[in-house]
């Protein structure tokens, strides 16, 4: 829950969010749209604990998110970002980031890339699960580096997840394939996105349109 909330960086006097009220039920499927600058993205910040707002407050099951409370609740959000980092390592030691080499579940990692519709590219790989992708992924394509992301957002079945233009390296039969595997996903995962495309957020419970720092428009998809 948002309450009142504005944000200025440090050292600008001109707020990127205005006075915001704004309440996302557990569950809920959010898109978040605007024009570049229209301050989407520090909104998705707050809302990740990556910010603190200048005034009012965040609160998270009625709990205010602060310094002291900020790095906790971090720690129930996973974030696919429009640019996935991957290392030189195997397609399955970036889809499992974090773990060693020997605690990877494999079944999990291939269950993961089936819901982010990664697995059959991968099989199709000489090397499959073990294939090297190079310096950051220089032998993916960009839409195989986000389905890896995604399938890596999956595999660690955190509370919230956050999508900032996370598809938009796919064609519209793999986008429309993928959002609807991350739809079908556990009913009590929250799921935040911002889309470039209006289409990819057609089946959101609630989608808000920030314009000039300021909810301009919240609805549904039929009526924003």
């Amino acid at each position: 829950k948002l309450s009142n909330v504005s944000y200025a960086y440090p050292g600008s006097d001109q707020s990127i969010l205005s006075n915001l009220d704004l309440e996302i039920a557990s569950g809920s499927r959010v898109g978040i749209i605007g024009v570049t600058g229209s301050g989407k993205s520090t909104l998705m910040d707050i809302l990740m604990g990556l910010l603190i707002p200048t005034s009012g407050s965040m609160e998270v099951d009625g709990l205010k998110i602060d310094e002291s409370n900020q790095a906790a609740w971090r720690k129930n959000v996973v974030h696919v970002p429009q640019t996935i980092f991957l290392c030189d390592a195997t397609i399955a030691e970036n889809i499992a980031f974090g773990e060693s080499k020997e605690e990877i579940d494999i079944e999990m990692v291939k269950e993961s890339s089936k819901k982010a519709h990664a697995h059959n590219f991968i099989n199709s790989m000489e090397h499959g699960y073990d294939t090297l992708v190079g310096e950051r992924g220089s032998k993916l394509s960009g839409g195989q580096r986000q389905r890896i992301g995604i399938a890596r957002a999956i595999l660690k079945k955190s509370n919230v997840l956050f999508l900032d233009e996370a598809t938009n390296a796919l064609d519209d039969e793999t986008e429309s394939k993928v959002m609807k595997s991350l739809y079908e996903l556990d009913p009590s995962m929250t799921l935040i996105m911002v889309a470039h495309r209006k289409t990819t957020l057609r089946h959101c419970s609630m989608i808000i349109e920030i314009k000039d720092g300021k909810i301009y428009k919240m609805g549904s998809y039929k009526d924003v």
